[in-house]
């Protein structure tokens, strides 16, 4: 193909870099270059290959081998290593074993058989859509522009139109699973279309090949652009209204409504299990829910299998007004999640046959809210950020798809074809969805089932929120750092904001940089205590888990507690315990799910000693809020708290000038080079010796009884302080 001019994506391809690359690593730049532009193909979707001449180990002549997209890769960040390696001669002869459409899913577990060299990576269900096209270089994408031709009623007459103005020839296919027998039918539409330079998939995606990794690359993009150039005319006619024209109006406050409805709505959808939610109010998304046809395009569905796996067989649209009262959008939704999940089990009871694996979560992954936005959700952020782009891909084609329709006259349904007759489809605006029975055998495929089990085991706070107080540093940090490490969605909050994003980075260094954020709080302030928990739900949906480590010691140069000085200590070590939980009450309540509260109290609450009576006081009080809180925030929300001795190390409570201090108080050697840990560990080892374990209290000490009254293994344990003490007699209860 000549090089066209692109209206609007790019050709990335750079020569000097190309140049050096092998056959493989070739494959890796295109699929790199094509997975980088989501107006390509969406996270995880799509597939590409390469047949490639390699010398066989065994036998030391050359075989083609077909280097082909592993299951689960994702185009925009795979690596060489995360291509399936397959004899293409073997594959090619698996023809032979194949007995038709009804037993294809067999011929999955004889991709092993093929393997190329001692690679572990499992080819996708696309490997004979690749194989059986006649090209070297080959590309199944995803865009939006693409899937919306695919996905018109009047589809197959535009892509001839299409064909005629920009002198090409694809090919259409009527919908057909992925699978051994669409990679047959493609192999026949090619040899039955001469001259064919692509090929649409009837709701599905689309096809294109080159005779170089260059060639295949600029066809893609250059195909993809011009389908969205041809869409973009259409649109641009006089009487073209998208989505059916404008029915409500954007709320100007629909930050603040979605903050207020988040954690009631992942509270709801999440009865069977936790989700981790999402939120956008992008341009595109606004456009779609105001409009006079969202709530009939939504119960449609998606079209493109990508999109369908995550997105369900539909959202959740809440019929809502936005001219009224917000207060209205709770009972909405309560009801809309009713119709919802019968509606689910209805699709599920009608398709489900004798070996489908069982009904699963029957909750909506993304729920649409007009004048108010998108909300999605996952296991995790990452999941629950991905979820909700697929469905402003689907959003994309459902509108590329209504800009096409104009004033055609479509005389049957292009997409039915041997896997679904006509009648199986539906149709709103030009858009054509896929099948409920079709969408059954994707989401409820044993293929599909297989991946899922294949997925490691979660983790102990997989899919829950922690708030970290006082997360900046000492015990705090070690929360959150362990708390990544368990799988936990992370807040790092802290009057030290740098301290709090540090402290992020290294938690993201672990749990990955979507799952962790930080946020400034002084827990003297509700209305900072407010903003905190807000950040809190922005980022993730709602709140499970929350922890203050924070706290103050008083220790004036000349050793005298003034009134001002006492206050202040209650004040940050009592009363603002009690706002932070006060606070967090209604997020606990909106979301009506098992909530966890661990307070940082101290073994001096129980020791009285001579200079500290406000900081003992404080946490004598603060020990006894525990229990209060506990009984008042029963049965949903279990309080508990940790009693550690003195913990020295990294703690903002010892800075160095306190140390020396106290070093010289007990004459215990040091010298002036000493670093500030070097000076703590010496005192740390000091009141080590007052314990019966003779260990210092290791900051880490603390999070692991935090974390362990925080999570799921002591569901039953409230109104609980265990001592991290390292058996300090005198704080021995009497």
């Amino acid at each position: 193909m000549a090089q066209s001019e692109l209206h609007f994506l790019k050709d990335l391809w750079d020569e000097s870099t190309a140049a050096k690359l092998d056959g493989p690593e070739l494959l890796r730049y295109r699929s790199n270059l094509l997975g980088s532009d989501l107006r390509l193909t969406n996270f995880g979707g799509g597939n590409t290959s390469s047949k490639l001449e390699t010398k066989d180990p065994l036998d030391g002549k050359d075989k083609t081998v077909l280097w082909v997209k592993g299951s689960g890769g994702d185009l925009g960040s795979i690596k060489r290593a995360g291509f399936a390696t397959l004899y293409l001669d073997k594959v090619l002869a698996l023809e032979n074993a194949y007995q038709g459409v009804e037993t294809e899913d067999n011929m999955v577990g004889m991709y092993p058989l093929c393997t190329f060299g001692n690679n572990p990576v499992a080819a996708s269900i696309d490997t004979p859509l690749h194989a059986y096209l006649p090209f070297p270089h080959v590309d199944h994408l995803h865009p939006d522009w693409g899937i919306a031709l695919a996905a018109s009623a009047n589809g197959k007459i535009k892509m001839e139109e299409f064909n005629a103005e920009f002198g090409h020839k694809l090919a259409w296919l009527p919908w057909q699973r992925p699978g051994f027998e669409l990679g047959m039918m493609l192999r026949k539409i090619v040899a039955d279309t001469p001259g064919c330079d692509g090929v649409v998939l009837g709701g599905h995606g689309l096809f294109t090949w080159g005779e170089t990794q260059r060639e295949c690359y600029l066809n893609t993009v250059t195909i993809v652009d011009q389908i969205g150039q041809f869409i973009e005319r259409h649109a641009k006619v006089d009487d073209y209204k998208m989505f059916g024209g404008k029915k409500t109006e954007t709320r100007e406050d629909r930050a603040e409504i979605a903050a207020k409805v988040f954690p009631y709505l992942r509270g709801i959808v999440s009865r069977k299990q936790r989700w981790i939610g999402s939120f956008s109010d992008l341009p595109k998304v606004l456009d779609f829910v105001n409009s006079d046809a969202a709530k009939a395009l939504a119960h449609l569905g998606t079209s493109c299998p990508d999109h369908f796996i995550r997105t369900k067989i539909r959202p959740m649209f809440i019929d809502w007004n936005p001219a009224g009262d917000p207060k209205e959008i709770k009972e909405l939704i309560e009801v809309g999640l009713e119709t919802y999940r019968a509606e689910y089990a209805e699709y599920y009871k009608a398709h489900a046959l004798p070996d489908s694996p069982a009904l699963r979560d029957a909750s909506p992954t993304v729920v649409l809210i007009p004048g108010v936005g998108m909300f999605s959700f996952g296991k995790n952020k990452t999941e629950a950020r991905i979820t909700g782009e697929f469905y402003i891909n689907a959003i994309g084609v459902m509108q590329g798809a209504g800009a096409l329709g104009g004033n055609t006259v479509c005389p049957d349904i292009p997409q039915a074809g041997p896997a679904a007759p006509a009648s199986a489809f539906k149709m709103h605006q030009n858009y054509v969805a896929l099948p409920a029975s079709e969408a059954f055998r994707i989401e409820y495929w044993a293929l599909e089932e297989a991946k899922i089990r294949r997925m490691p085991a979660e983790k102990e706070l997989s899919r829950r929120v922690v708030l970290v107080v006082g997360g900046g540093s000492g015990i705090g940090r070690e929360v959150a750092l362990l708390a990544a490490e368990r799988g936990a969605h992370i807040v790092v909050a802290d009057r030290d904001t740098k301290g709090a994003e540090a402290v992020a980075e290294e938690a993201k260094a672990i749990a990955g940089k979507e799952a962790v954020t930080f946020t400034a709080i002084d827990i003297r302030d509700r209305k900072a205590i407010k903003a905190a928990l807000e950040a809190t739900i922005k980022a993730f949906g709602g709140l499970d888990i929350l922890i203050n480590t924070a706290a103050i010691f008083p220790a004036p140069p000349d050793g005298i507690i003034n009134e001002a000085l006492w206050a202040l200590t209650l004040e940050v070590n009592v009363t603002s315990n009690f706002l932070l939980a006060d606070e967090a009450k209604w997020y606990f309540d909106e979301q009506g799910l098992d909530g966890s509260i661990v307070l940082t109290s101290s073994a001096n609450a129980v020791v009285a000693k001579r200079g500290s009576e406000a900081y003992d006081v404080s946490k004598a009080a603060l020990s006894h809020l525990v229990r209060e809180l506990a009984v008042s925030m029963a049965p949903k929300t279990r309080v508990n708290g940790i009693s550690p001795a003195t913990v020295v190390k990294g703690s903002t409570m010892f800075p160095r000038d306190r140390v020396l201090a106290s070093l010289k108080k007990y004459n215990l050697p040091f010298t002036e080079t000493m670093n500030d840990e070097e000076l703590r560990d010496v005192l740390a080892h000091f009141y080590a010796k007052r314990t019966l374990t003779h260990v210092p209290i290791d900051p880490k000490d603390n999070a692991q009884a935090i974390l362990f009254l925080a999570g799921p293994a002591a569901r039953v344990t409230t109104g609980h302080i265990i001592p991290v003490d390292g058996g300090l007699v005198e704080a021995f209860l009497r």
